[in-house]
């Protein structure tokens, strides 16, 4: 597995977490932020990077920043929802 470069984006309410693949292209988690709470809507990843676990480190990330800052995550991406069914060690983190 590669080693990813995460960074993360904020905005006054709305926030993304995001890998440059390639010039042009990126990997991104979006999020808005609410009542001390991200709530994670959308990940994207191009399709000619799709299967390599690149979304899930998106994931990881906000999990990583979630315990370190003591804010919960509320999945409403399919994507994020499957992760946390799969992931019982993050339950504590669901808002």
């Amino acid at each position: 597995m590669a080693d990813y470069n995460i960074r993360r984006e904020e905005g006054p309410t709305r926030g993304r977490y995001v890998i440059d693949l390639a010039p042009g292209a990126e990997a991104e988690m979006t999020y808005r932020r609410e009542d001390g709470r991200i709530i994670v809507d959308h990940t994207g990843v191009p399709k000619e990077y799709e299967g390599r676990g690149i979304a899930l480190e998106l994931v990881k990330a906000s999990i990583a920043d979630a315990r370190a800052e003591g804010f919960k995550i509320t999945p409403v991406c399919p994507y994020v929802v499957v992760q946390f069914r799969r992931h019982p060690e993050w339950t504590d983190l669901l808002a």
